[in-house]
This record gives structure tokens, C-alpha cells and sequence, in this order.
């Protein structure tokens, strides 16, 4: 999902509608107009969409052969993802190089708490659940308050049920489905002290990924700008030895390589 852009400096996010089913010669032809207009992509991928969207991503960058294609598929629900891919939007506005720009979105997932309300846990498979709780998602009228990310989090919720927040100002951002609840705004968003809320269309994929659809979706993130971009460049910034990109981190998120072992100087014999 494309969020509406934070900002007038936000880039707009460019679709790439059901790369599974449409023939592989317009996705091709699609992905090689970007990269000529733009000379680099980006791809945000969910991991609740279908295989087959990552298999032809794969194929898509494997024909073009090309080391100009970043394909990050982070393990955030639908809306945290979103949320991500809009704040590289934003940083997409800045002086970063292409491959500072990919690697941030590893960085700036470790700043998104994303979380849901759910009816039922019985098909929850992405946080660990117990058989006790199994047990009481059949009891009529229980709602379930969970937290995917960073760490995972569950509880029934109730008078005293609080699940543990950023421990940073954030704004929220929340999507409902087809739950009745203002647990969300009323409860969590004050116990997290968030600076904001704000509203959202609930994400294609949320209903697969949590299980039902019957849930509200919500995600605290940082929407300045400028404090985006300070986090990013306080990182130790390298160049990947393989493509020769500016890269943060160990992993070139371009053409996936990593440092080369080094052992030191062998000792004189």
C-alpha cells in the first residue's frame, strides 16, 4: 500500500501491480522505464503477498541484469511496511546515494512498533501464541491486542492489559478492518504517549498476514524528516568491495555482497 505522502517533498511510490499474473514482458518493460528514468529501484515487498510476487522480482532482476535493483522484503506487517516504505520516500528527497538510501531501510525498522486488535489468534501464525490463549480466542467477544514488531507481544485484552510501546515520540497510525474497537485510540496510543494520531486504509494483504480480517492495524514511526535523516547519517557509512555502492551495514543491499573474510598477515615462518 502507498501511503499519501507525509510531505510536499515526499516522492511519489510507483505501484508494481500483480507482477504474478500479468505477462513477464511488461514487467520487464515496466521495471526498465524506471530504472532509465530513475537509475535506481528500490523494491518494498511484503512478505504476506504471494511467493510468486518474489520469484518474478527475482526473475524481473535477474533478465535486466542488473545490480541497480534492491529487493527488501522486511518482516513487518502490512502497515509498518508501509509505513517504512513512505519514510524512504521521504529520504528519497535528500542527498543520500542509492545504496545509503536502500540500506535505511534496514536501520529505520528497528524505530517501527506495529501492532494489531484482533477477534481471534486461532490463525495467528506470525507471533508466538500458547494454547491457553488458543483457548480463550473462542470465548465470544474477546479481542486480542498484539504486537509484531520489534517484539513480539500478546495479550487478552482488558481493564489491565498494556502492551510496551516505543520508548521514543511517535506518531500513530491506524487502519481498522472489520473490528469494533477504540482500544487503540482510546487506550494504547495515550499509555504510549504518541504525539499523533492519524488514520489509514487498511493495507490488501493485512487480513492475510494476521490471520482475520477482522482486526485493527496500528504503527508508531517517526514522520519528521529531518530527524530521519540525521538517524541515517550518524551511521558509519562503507563502500561494498564487489559493485563499489555506498553502502551502511555488512551487506551490500544491490548485489548482496558481503566483506571479504580477512584473517590478518601470516606470521613469518
Amino acid at each position: 500500500m502507498a501511503l499519501p505522502a507525509q510531505d510536499e517533498r515526499t516522492v511519489p511510490a510507483v505501484v508494481l501491480r500483480e507482477l504474478d499474473r500479468r505477462p513477464l514482458e511488461q514487467s520487464l518493460t515496466e521495471v526498465q522505464a524506471l530504472l532509465d528514468q530513475h537509475g535506481h529501484l528500490i523494491v518494498v515487498c511484503s512478505a504476506a503477498v504471494d511467493s510468486g510476487v518474489e520469484q518474478r522480482l527475482h526473475t524481473v532482476r535477474s533478465l535486466l541484469e542488473s545490480d541497480r535493483i534492491a529487493l527488501f522484503r522486511p518482516d513487518l506487517p502490512p502497515l509498518g511496511l508501509a509505513v517504512l516504505a513512505r519514510q524512504l520516500r521521504q529520504l528519497a528527497s535528500c542527498d543520500l546515494s542509492p545504496g545509503v538510501l536502500a540500506s535505511a531501510g534496514r536501520l529505520l525498522t528497528h524505530y517501527v512498533h506495529a501492532g494489531a486488535v484482533l477477534n481471534s489468534v486461532t490463525r495467528l501464525d506470525r507471533v508466538p501464541v500458547g494454547l491457553r490463549t488458543h483457548a480463550k480466542s473462542w470465548v465470544p467477544g474477546s479481542q486480542f491486542g498484539v504486537v509484531a514488531h520489534p517484539a513480539p507481544q500478546l495479550v487478552r485484552i482488558g481493564p489491565e492489559a498494556t502492551l510496551n510501546g516505543p520508548e521514543f515520540g511517535t506518531w500513530m497510525l491506524v487502519a481498522k478492518g472489520q473490528l469494533q474497537s477504540d482500544w487503540v485510540s482510546a487506550t494504547l496510543a495515550p499509555s504510549w504517549n504518541v504525539l499523533g494520531l492519524r488514520e489509514a486504509a487498511l493495507p490488501a494483504e493485512s487480513a492475510n498476514w494476521w490471520g482475520t480480517g477482522k482486526l485493527v492495524e496500528f504503527c508508531t514511526y517517526l514522520p519528521d524528516l529531518s530527524v530521519l535523516y540525521q538517524l541515517v547519517t550518524s551511521v558509519r557509512q562503507g563502500v561494498c568491495h564487489w559493485c563499489g555502492i555506498d553502502v551502511i551495514g555488512d551487506r551490500c543491499v544491490f548485489c548482496s555482497a558481503t566483506p571479504p573474510a580477512y584473517d590478518g598477515p601470516v606470521p613469518a615462518g
